[in-house]
């Protein structure tokens, strides 16, 4: 790592939360989800990080070069689960062909962008010192980041839900990471998620709270098995 950026790695990680948080925010609040300028704001951000991981050879030191050993990680058959929740209620097309593309444009840039943040700059920031700490505060801020939904409109007791097992993958994503030596796993999983939101079927009923508390119980599951079978 260049010795400028090094040095100023701490107000490197802390400007980029603020900058993703509140752009995502705005564009959200402002064109939605499913508009074409949320999806380019997004991907610009995505650019302008990429590039800076180029120029600056910070491809190894943010974990995107290779892939850890599926058979070690059980061929990352629990992430499939995670990615597989927002169909368990059946799927919703509703949505045009360009709403469905721009969405997908739209969270991928968010998944990568809250991987290579939260679990690039921000893990590898805070593992320097301790790796324990690294793993709590990550997940931990990861989880509690959500709650900047509220301002997007979202109701309070859905937030919190989303905010528990934001937090258990934030958790299983960052023993992904510190074990495995890739950050690849995490963001495919993540953007995944996030795309086949757009197929959830919201229903009323006892159901809704089989997906969150499967995130939980899979989520720490996973992370307990990698955490006691793989060696770092």
């Amino acid at each position: 790592m260049p010795k400028k950026i090094e040095k100023n790695e701490t107000i490197i990680t802390i400007a980029l939360i603020i900058i993703y948080l509140v752009s995502n925010s705005f564009c959200l609040n402002t064109f939605g989800s499913n508009d074409y300028r949320t999806a380019i704001c997004n991907i610009l951000l995505s650019t302008i990080i990429i590039l800076f991981i180029l120029l600056n050879r910070l491809v190894s030191y943010y974990k995107l070069d290779k892939i850890p050993n599926p058979k070690k990680f059980l061929y990352f058959i629990p992430l499939i689960i995670l990615m597989s929740v927002n169909l368990w209620h059946g799927i919703n097309i509703n949505n045009t062909i360009d709403e469905i593309i721009i969405h997908i444009i739209n969270m991928i840039g968010i998944g990568f962008l809250e991987e290579i943040i939260f679990r690039g700059f921000l893990f590898q920031m805070l593992a320097k010192d301790n790796i324990k700490t690294a793993i709590i505060v990550t997940s931990l801020t990861f989880g509690v980041g959500h709650i900047i939904n509220l301002l997007n409109g979202a109701d309070i007791i859905p937030t919190l839900i989303q905010v528990c097992y934001a937090t258990a993958t934030g958790y299983l994503f960052a023993i992904i990471l510190y074990k495995g030596k890739s950050l690849w796993p995490c963001i495919i999983t993540h953007i995944v998620v996030n795309s086949l939101s757009i197929f959830n079927t919201t229903t009323v009923s006892v159901l809704n709270n089989i997906g969150p508390i499967a995130l939980i119980v899979v989520s720490l599951s996973y992370a307990i098995y990698i955490n006691k079978t793989i060696k770092e």
